[in-house]
């Protein structure tokens, strides 16, 4: 799918908790390569933490994986402060670039440690979900009413709106959900400009921390 253009593309991809085996990561990251038709992932990460399974061991094999050019990057995905840590601690000269985490207008719950960790260490938050699975489920009729009023205020749409708000932080990127190439030229709406400090406090005081 990405013949052509693959210098255009930053490829991002998984394995799972049930493979943090060092042999079953350097076997699954060769079957990705070899399913992708690729040569090297740009960002390989960690699905979820694995406490059955020595993070060292785990750890070691994705910096083995970087020492051998086959990934560019490792990642990890819904780690804690302390795991992100421990999992950073395990690694000789490779870094953790990102933290694949839900954060959201209705989940804000990074914003009580990981997010401030992950800003000061240089590390990414790839926000999931930044839609919460919908925007009519965004903080009720109070929540409703204040992505209203902020989209009239900015003329963006609901979407630009509270993707827009993840974006506000440093060192956080989003990843919604795009069914269609109109979702897709919607959320690209989402960056090049900035809520104001007013619209800011609407939509705090409608989704508090």
């Amino acid at each position: 799918a990405i013949a052509g253009f693959r210098d255009q593309v930053f490829l991002a991809t998984k394995v799972s908790p049930g493979h943090f085996r060092k042999n079953d990561i350097l076997k699954a990251a060769d079957q990705s390569l070899k399913r992708l038709k690729i040569d090297v992932i740009d960002l390989y990460q960690l699905h979820w933490p694995n406490d059955a399974i020595p993070i060292a061991e785990t750890m070691g094999a994705m910096e083995s994986l970087v020492d051998a050019g086959k990934i560019r990057f490792i990642g990890v995905s819904n780690f804690s402060v302390e795991q992100m840590q421990e999992a950073q601690d395990a690694l000789t000269n490779a870094r953790i670039v990102s933290d694949q985490v839900r954060y959201s207008l209705i989940d804000r719950s990074i914003e009580s440690a990981l997010l401030s960790y992950c800003q000061a260490q240089g590390v990414t938050i790839i926000a999931y979900s930044p839609l919460a699975t919908g925007l009519g489920k965004l903080g009720g009729k109070s929540g409703a009413q204040a992505i209203e009023q902020v989209t009239n205020n900015t003329e963006k749409s609901q979407a630009q709106v509270a993707l827009n708000w993840c974006l506000r932080q440093p060192r956080v990127m989003v990843i919604p959900k795009a069914n269609s190439a109109a979702h897709v030229e919607d959320d690209c709406g989402a960056s090049g400009w900035r809520l104001s400090s007013e619209d800011l406090a609407i939509l705090d005081a409608a989704f508090p921390q």
